[in-house]
């Protein structure tokens, strides 16, 4: 009777802990489809180009504010639209 309540219980915890995983598994299944099935990160090669193009912009823009500080500051610049 012991070994039989045992086999039962161990059956019953087993079958707890597949469900378990299984609703988990489907809870992050239905995540991605709300989300269109796109990863939490994006790309790191266009994080990186984005990263370099806007250095790039930056180092324009510090030459520009160093050759209007050598000038005296006499020349009237436009404000640059930022892209945020």
């Amino acid at each position: 009777m012991i070994k039989m309540h045992r086999s039962v219980s161990v059956l019953l915890l087993l079958n707890i802990v597949a469900w378990g995983v299984l609703g988990l598994f489907q809870f992050t299944t239905a995540q991605q489809t709300t989300t269109g099935g796109q990863l939490p990160f994006a790309n790191s090669n266009e994080q990186r180009s984005d990263m370099v193009r806007e250095l790039r912009e930056i180092k324009e823009l510090l030459k520009e504010q160093n050759a209007i500080l050598r000038e005296g500051g006499e020349k009237h610049v436009e404000p640059v639209e930022t892209r945020r």
